[in-house]
């Protein structure tokens, strides 16, 4: 499937910036069932100072905001080519041991909700694989997808208690319980082409787990399937924080005021 999409990402600032800096995490990955055909971005109020690849192999730009400016636009623009491998990536692959994703980090620690629900997830005559789809699954009957309730510093317990969150709540939790039972996991952020609608007002997050015959394997735990090729993954990390398309840091102003405009289309190829 080929795809065309669009992010735009919008800051406004209180007061002028003395200087900032921005970390951008926006460049769809080169992995197994996708590639880039092409992919712009362009800056107003901004610059770019330096590309490189962190520890997960994702692209990291470092951008500089203007000295006085009241506002940044970040629009990416690309093309990329995607295939259905019924969400399997393969084998690792980075500049991490395959055992740093078994670690909890804060935003994923389990409490005792998400403990009990570990708990249930031990059956003999299945296979890690089936057990995976089960928490998912099992997440998702406990955890009602709702905008709105849950920010990006959320903990995947309280989304847990609250019983209410999004895609990286569900994404978090999923990845917290997968590592309390052996199981390495990750965080991925990316993008979904919608079958009801091309505009969104977000990207998109899910999880991956690692099984020993497959390697990684994604689960959406907020949509109950495994991605396919209507998913681009763009950045993967332990948690959120590792994978966020935007972070940084500016002086001068006191608050931010954020807005983002993403589009995923699929465009016909000419045979």
């Amino acid at each position: 499937m080929r795809l065309s999409i669009r992010h735009t990402t919008r800051y406004r600032f209180d007061t002028p910036v003395i200087h900032g800096l921005q970390r951008l995490r926006l460049t769809p990955k080169e992995t197994q069932g996708q590639e880039i055909l092409e992919w712009h971005m362009d800056y107003e109020h901004a610059h770019p100072e330096l590309t490189y690849e962190d520890q997960h192999h994702n692209t990291v730009t470092l951008v500089a905001v203007e000295t006085g400016a009241r506002d940044v636009t970040v629009t990416c623009r690309g093309t990329v080519d995607t295939h259905d491998h019924a969400g399997v990536i393969g084998r690792h692959a980075g500049h991490l041991p395959l055992w740093s994703f078994l670690g909890q980090t804060g935003q994923t620690q389990p409490g005792p909700g998400m403990r009990k629900l570990a708990a249930e997830m031990g059956r003999e005559d299945e296979s890690r694989l089936d057990m995976l789809h089960r928490l998912s699954a099992g997440i998702l009957e406990r955890v009602e997808y709702k905008t709105g309730t849950t920010h990006s510093r959320t903990i995947a317990e309280e989304a847990f208690a609250a019983a209410n969150g999004v895609c990286q709540d569900h994404a978090h939790i999923f990845i917290g319980i997968a590592r309390s039972l052996g199981i390495p996991a990750r965080y991925v952020s990316g993008y979904l082409m919608m079958n009801d609608r091309i505009d969104q007002e977000a990207g998109h997050a899910w999880a991956e787990a690692y099984v020993a015959e497959l390697g990684w394997v994604g689960f959406d735990i907020s949509n109950g399937i495994s991605p396919d090729a209507r998913y681009v993954r763009v950045a993967t990390g332990r948690d959120y924080r590792d994978a966020a398309p935007v972070t940084g840091i500016s002086f001068g102003t006191t608050s931010t005021v954020l807005e983002v405009d993403v589009a995923v289309e699929q465009q016909q190829v000419q045979q």
